[in-house]
């Protein structure tokens, strides 16, 4: 063991980021600008303003400011569980017999149990600060709606969450979470809106995704007064939320000299990976470092290793506006056997630029190697992980027994979103050997690219 470098890696209060950082600020070659349908021109600011908060649309917006303050009131809660440690593998590193130093960024030491909070407490801030009655979202395994309604409770806000069909089934207690702060959880596609009646007819049986979730919560938004429509992934004003993961995971580095090699992130729609890489990658376009940018995502639902680089819509109903991004179109819903998370079937046009650029690395993998590598980081290093941070784990074992091989001692850096005591579901199937590998097939995702939108 190293002794100089702690199991646990902590920044005192003061050492929390004061400021948000935006990646897209230091990138030359900026995000290509979302539509809005009806035009297929740049969406403004007024144009977002009937579904997002006016500050979040203002966010949403902005590629050139690199730095945002965060308001005191949002800082007063982060400090309930912020800064999070960022801790060295220790035991793992001494299981896989590697050469390489583990590290991994913990989000889940708050009771909604993920990296969700850092946003969800800013978006819920910024719709009190606007006068707003309540909030409308999505949630797909449920952790973005469990700390929105901690978020949203903490400012006496009301909140409506439409809760994927298949996680609403399977995780019934973090639904339950979600309802003890007071969220109304409604299992989607629903019958409680047109598109979700119209989804529904389209797709009878369905067990529903994240796109289908979206398109009922903004219609419930724009459909009552006084409520706006927040998102906990995907966006680039969520990214920059959740850019505190990266700047404290640098911070906590630099305390010990420690360079990273790799940053390893699981990849849904973006929020955990960009939050995590985002200083890494804005030192990298400024031409200051080097690092290896993986992000890895579920073989059952790969946007960024076989989607197509287009505009697409964020939605399955086809109510929002358009956005380029890797994506697997939006009529794409993942089999209902894939209980992993990350469903969703684009990606953030942050991380999709980045991507395109040759910034950051993809990787895909089959769900029974992940719940074996979460399995494997529970019994060693005592924490049972989110399905969605196995997907990483998975990766960061597999680069650290590369370094076995080779002797290298490279510093492997990964983010842990979160744990995953309410997907036990998930567990039983792979203990119980019920748990299979569903992969799409050409023909599959074919039939789905054939409706992206033409936009020139």
């Amino acid at each position: 063991m190293d002794k100089k470098i702690p199991y646990k890696i902590y920044l005192d209060e003061q050492e929390m980021p004061k400021q948000w950082y935006n990646v897209r600020a230091d990138m030359k070659k900026k995000p290509a600008p979302i539509l809005n349908p009806a035009t297929l021109k740049p969406v403004t600011v007024e144009e977002l303003e009937p579904i997002f908060c006016t500050e979040l649309a203002k966010q949403e917006l902005d590629d050139t400011t690199a730095y945002f303050d965060i308001p005191e009131e949002i800082r007063n809660f982060y400090r309930m569980y912020r800064p999070s440690p960022l801790v060295r593998a220790y035991c793992l590193e001494e299981k896989l017999q590697t050469s390489a130093h583990i590290y991994y960024k913990f989000e889940g030491n708050n009771t909604s149990g993920s990296h969700k909070l850092n946003s969800a407490i800013a978006q819920a801030y910024y719709a009190k600060k606007q006068g707003l009655k309540g909030v409308t979202t999505e949630t797909g395994a449920g952790q973005w709606g469990t700390a929105l309604s901690m978020a949203c409770s903490y400012f006496d806000l009301d909140c409506h969450v439409y809760m994927v069909k298949c996680s609403y089934e399977q995780k019934p207690f973090r639904r339950e979470v979600m309802r003890t702060y007071g969220a109304q959880v409604t299992p989607s596609p629903s019958m409680n809106t047109e598109v979700g009646r119209k989804i529904n007819k389209e797709f009878p049986g369905t067990t529903g995704s994240l796109g289908c979730a979206i398109s009922e919560a903004v219609e419930a938004a724009t459909t009552h007064e006084g409520y706006r429509y927040v998102l906990g992934s995907v966006l680039s004003q969520v990214l920059l939320h959740q850019s505190v993961i990266g700047l404290e995971a640098k911070s906590a580095l630099d305390k010990y000299g420690i360079k990273a090699d790799m940053v390893i992130g699981c990849a849904g729609g973006g929020s955990n990976l960009g939050g995590l890489i985002s200083p890494f990658a804005g030192e990298m376009l400024r031409g200051e470092a080097d690092y290896k940018l993986i992000a890895v995502e579920p073989a059952s639902c790969p946007s960024l290793t076989r989607g197509k680089y287009a505009y697409d819509f964020c939605d399955t109903g086809k109510v929002c506006p358009l956005a380029k991004m890797y994506t697997l179109g939006s009529g794409f819903i993942p089999s209902a056997n894939h209980a992993g998370g990350l469903r969703y079937h684009g990606m953030s046009s942050v991380v999709s630029e980045l991507y395109d650029q040759g910034l950051i690395e993809a990787r895909s993998v089959e769900q029974t190697e992940v719940f074996k590598a979460a399995e494997t980081f529970a019994r060693i290093e005592g924490i049972l992980p989110a399905p969605e941070s196995s997907h990483a784990i998975k990766v960061a074992m597999d680069e650290a027994l590369k370094c076995k091989e080779t002797g290298e001692e490279k510093n492997i850096v990964f983010g842990l979103t979160g744990t995953g005591y309410f997907d036990m579901v998930a567990y039983q199937k792979y203990n119980d050997g019920e748990m299979g590998d569903f992969i799409p097939s050409d023909e599959d995702l074919a039939k789905s690219f054939a409706t992206l939108p033409k936009v020139d």
